[in-house]
């Protein structure tokens, strides 16, 4: 593939960003210029809920400038992201469809989990460095205008994510709602934290030794990563430089400050905010040094296009960790390892055995793969109730990596293998969904309650097992000498709800070993 070139936008809580790329199979991606206007569309968005006129006015002003610069590099592709300003919206669909009217730029508005993970991305491209940080116990605290999102590593594996209400511009409107001088943020804002963190270390920290911060921001990376010294690299900083750069802010104004650090004084406060928030949580977590590789939510944006076009490849396998997430998710709420596991290996030989007929993709495959995980993570709340819980349990828990849809997808798989399926004609829950959606999970529930079928005494019977696709039959030939009456007599009701979705009919042929 020839060179192309490729413009990301950023439609942030305070700022918009553009970085356009040149990307090709022999050179990767090219970074070759990066465009920033403040505009704080948080704040406004926090407190009442919409954006004023004029500041959709501003928005669309710089939108069109942004497509000017776009038609200058005769860009061949673009995507335009918008965040947490934009996704609290109460007037959202309006408000996307006056700015694709009057821009002529198509916004898709991403959930947190999803703006979370293409930030990960980010990082995790930076290869070695990313892969070698990760070793020892290691937090990503991806800091933004409405919150922040806390990821924590353990052993090369994401273990946990979570997303706290911190972002900087909330912190900002408290404090501005207590009128209080800024002599006085690092004490309120170390209070606001410190109530939240001493909720976090108990349920996620626990005995977890957090040696690494990575920090993924717009202004702190920006000053760590250029403020390198003979003894610290530039991009990493410990605690000592940190308490530094908070001594500047005793002694010196906020227009020294700007001076100094080469940025516009209206950052400052932002800024000092992220300070105080990032020194809180490494006092709050014992964290040695952080890292500021100087990535943005641009950067993600490229690199999943660059990934999904097959431009560049990542050695980090973000599959694991999404399922990673789920398994840790499980375990939380008392989730059956043994049972998952076998449910996974029968489900998924389904699907792999179905795919000229089911029509799905890899992606569905990894769905179905984390409903086997989360399967039976409601009955930590309620035995009788399992599939309603399951489901409010999975809507109610990010699992970075996937989007608001793919975990809704994910919740009624899982609570549908336990209850009635709800058809699309009845007008139930599922009807508010898209037909596709809506076929996806009646697919993957049809795989996934004929694999609960096949385990259903819980006891693993059904240790050897091949399954084939035989004309208008799928084969499920068991080797064992076990008792399975209970398995063969409940088998009929699963095998009617997948003979309705697929028109095949599950059978089961016994060998005896």
């Amino acid at each position: 593939m020839s060179v192309r070139t490729f413009a990301a936008l950023d439609i942030g809580s305070y700022e918009l960003s553009m970085k356009i790329f040149e990307v090709s199979k022999a050179r990767g991606m090219r970074e070759i210029d990066h465009i920033r206007h403040s505009i704080d569309m948080g704040t406004e968005t926090y407190s009442t809920g919409k954006l004023s006129y004029d500041r959709v006015d501003e928005l669309c002003r710089v939108l069109r400038e942004f497509g000017d610069i776009m038609k200058s590099y005769q860009v061949a592709d673009y995507k335009a992201y918008g965040t947490s300003a934009i996704r609290e919206s109460k007037n959202r669909a309006i408000l996307l469809d006056q700015i694709e009217q009057r821009t002529g730029i198509r916004i898709d508005v991403l959930s947190n989990s999803e703006q979370r993970f293409l930030d990960y991305k980010s990082i995790a491209f930076q290869g070695e460095g990313f892969q070698r940080i990760i070793e020892n116990g290691t937090a990503i605290l991806d800091i933004g205008g409405g919150s922040i999102q806390l990821s924590l590593f353990d052993n090369d594996t994401l273990v946990s994510t979570q997303n706290l209400r911190l972002g900087v511009l909330r912190l900002q409107e408290n404090l501005n709602h207590l009128d209080a001088s800024i002599s006085r943020y690092e004490e309120l804002i170390g209070e606001i934290v410190e109530s939240q963190m001493n909720v976090y270390k108990k349920l996620y920290l626990k005995d977890r030794t957090i040696k690494n911060i990575i920090v993924v921001d717009d202004y702190i990376s920006a000053i760590v990563k250029r403020r390198g010294t003979n003894t610290q690299k530039g991009g990493f900083a410990d605690k000592k430089i940190m308490d530094h750069f908070m001594q500047v802010w005793q002694t010196k104004s906020l227009a020294e400050i700007a001076k100094n650090l080469d940025m516009p004084e209206e950052s400052m406060m932002l800024l000092l905010i992220s300070m105080i928030l990032l020194r809180n949580i490494m006092e709050d977590m014992g964290a040695e040094q952080i890292w500021a590789p100087g990535v943005t939510l641009c950067d993600g944006i490229a690199y999943e296009y660059a990934e999904r076009n097959r431009i560049i490849t990542s050695s980090h396998d973000f599959e694991k960790d999404i399922i990673a997430c789920a398994q840790n998710i499980s375990k939380r709420y008392r989730g059956s390892k043994k049972r998952s596991e076998t449910l996974e290996k029968i489900a998924l030989t389904v699907f792999d055995s179905m795919r000229r007929v089911h029509g799905l993709d890899r992606r569905a495959r990894l769905l179905l793969q984390i409903a086997t995980i989360l399967h039976d993570c409601g009955k930590y709340i309620s035995m009788a109730n399992l599939g309603e819980c399951s489901y409010s349990i999975i809507m109610a828990t990010e699992i970075i990596g996937l989007s608001h849809l793919e975990r809704e997808i994910v919740a009624n798989v899982v609570k549908y293998n336990h209850l009635e399926f709800d058809y699309y004609e009845t007008k139930g829950s599922l009807n508010a969904l898209d037909n596709e959606s809506y076929l996806k999970i009646a697919k993957l529930i049809a795989i996934l309650r004929l694999a609960n079928g096949l385990d259903r005494s819980h006891k693993q019977k059904f240790k050897d097992m091949r399954i084939s696709l035989r004309e208008e039959e799928l084969v499920i030939t068991v080797n064992t000498n076990e008792d399975i009456t209970l398995e063969k007599g409940l088998f009929d009701d699963r095998a009617d709800f997948f003979e309705e979705v697929y028109n095949i009919r599950p059978v089961i042929r016994r060998k005896r070993i």
